[in-house]
């Protein structure tokens, strides 16, 4: 008697379209040869990845530990409301924006699941207009949340001479209805005025399209505090607010969202589904996080020591970036123009960089300098990119 063998008849293992076409990593080689050093003992100084190697606060992490309940429960959408008043008490004496803590704020698992879960409250494929502006290079998370809420990617290519501010008069309000910003801007460090701002909500509200700020790094400065689009309007406009960057708690996961009160509201209703609640253990350490502003200004000043350092070598190789005090990051023009074998040949010295083009068109050309080790590790990063100059 045959056996029947399963292996002859099982039928190819259906995916999600979006999920197909994301193919697989692009930077194949580097993540290859990256692996192959690390397993060989050699030293990386790892610039690639945005997760900075300070300590998180004795403050943060003690509130974590305090508020580890006895007996473990669900937590809430809504989150707690200390854990709302400490964030609109930051906002209050950070951006002057006074917050409904009841109905204007909610929090999030950290900001990559907050930006994808969001269009999924107001895109459906059904809709006229459902179209996803953002800039790119950027984030690749706007692409991906706009594919599987079954809405239009609409990237809007960011230009150097525009100072990578993304030029509103490139959307198109009949299929808009959803535009990202993201000021302190990743990957460039871009840095946005209030005047640009100004603009972009006008643009938005006059073509009613909901106006999302990713500011994931508005807290994160060297000279005058970056505005947030809250300081301008929150009519159908929403900021998206990290702890990750600011206070040094990338592994808590722990964001906000504020701004329009039935924008917030569309929100309670959807995430009920999804499950995502954040632990009332990481709450606690947020809130006291968002109560304290001395931790935040210490980092600055790591961050932007480490900036110095950096820009001072630019100038002196003669190397082309971008000056920021915005953000952690800095944007470098490949010598040769290929970005990609330019971040292999500085991983063979072990430095580890991002290639542009892996944040989406216009990215090519350019690497990306994440200022995350430790200031001891950049002086001596230092030393070796510029050995090979």
């Amino acid at each position: 008697m045959k056996r029947h063998n399963k292996a002859q008849t099982r039928e190819k293992l259906l995916l999600n379209p979006v999920l197909q076409k994301g193919g697989a990593y692009p930077l194949l080689r580097l993540d290859e040869r990256r692996q192959e050093l690390k397993e060989k003992g050699a030293k990386l100084f790892d610039f690639g990845t945005g997760d900075p190697r300070e300590p998180t606060g004795p403050k943060i992490r003690q509130a974590l530990i305090a508020g580890l309940p006895e007996v473990s429960q669900y937590p809430t959408v809504t989150g707690t409301k200390r854990l709302r008043g400490s964030f609109c008490g930051w906002m209050r004496r950070r951006h002057n924006v006074v917050l409904d803590p009841e109905t204007e704020v909610l929090p999030a698992n950290g900001s990559k699941e907050a930006i994808f879960h969001a269009p999924l409250a107001f895109v459906h494929h059904s809709h006229a207009r459902r179209g996803v502006a953002y800039g790119t290079p950027g984030y690749p998370v706007y692409e991906r949340a706009a594919a599987y809420a079954g809405g239009e990617a609409l990237p809007v290519k960011l230009k150097r001479e525009d100072g990578f501010l993304l030029p509103v008069e490139d959307i198109d309000p009949e299929r808009t209805r959803i535009l990202w910003i993201n000021y302190p801007h990743n990957p460039t460090g871009a840095a946005a005025s209030r005047r640009y701002l100004e603009e972009v909500a006008e643009f938005c509200q006059s073509h009613d399209i909901l106006l999302f700020s990713d500011e994931c790094y508005n807290d994160i400065y060297s000279g005058e505090p970056p505005p947030s689009i809250l300081e301008i309007t929150r009519e159908r406009t929403l900021a998206f607010c990290s702890l990750s960057k600011r206070s040094g708690m990338t592994g808590y996961r722990s964001a906000m969202m504020a701004g329009d009160a039935d924008l917030i509201s569309a929100l309670k209703k959807l995430r009920p589904s999804i499950g995502a609640a954040t632990p009332t253990f990481v709450q606690e350490a947020a809130a006291a996080a968002w109560s304290d502003d001395e931790h935040a200004a210490e980092r600055r000043r790591i961050f932007g020591e480490k900036r110095r350092l950096f820009t001072e070598f630019f100038r002196r190789a003669g190397l082309d970036f971008l000056p920021t005090e915005a953000s952690f990051y800095l944007w470098v023009a490949a010598p040769g123009g290929d970005d990609e074998a330019y971040a292999l040949r500085l991983l063979e010295e072990g430095i580890v960089v991002a290639p542009g083009r892996s944040f989406g068109p216009g990215g090519e050309g350019f690497i990306r300098v994440a200022l995350v080790p430790g200031l001891e590790e950049c002086r001596e990063a230092i030393t070796r990119w510029e050995a090979l100059l």
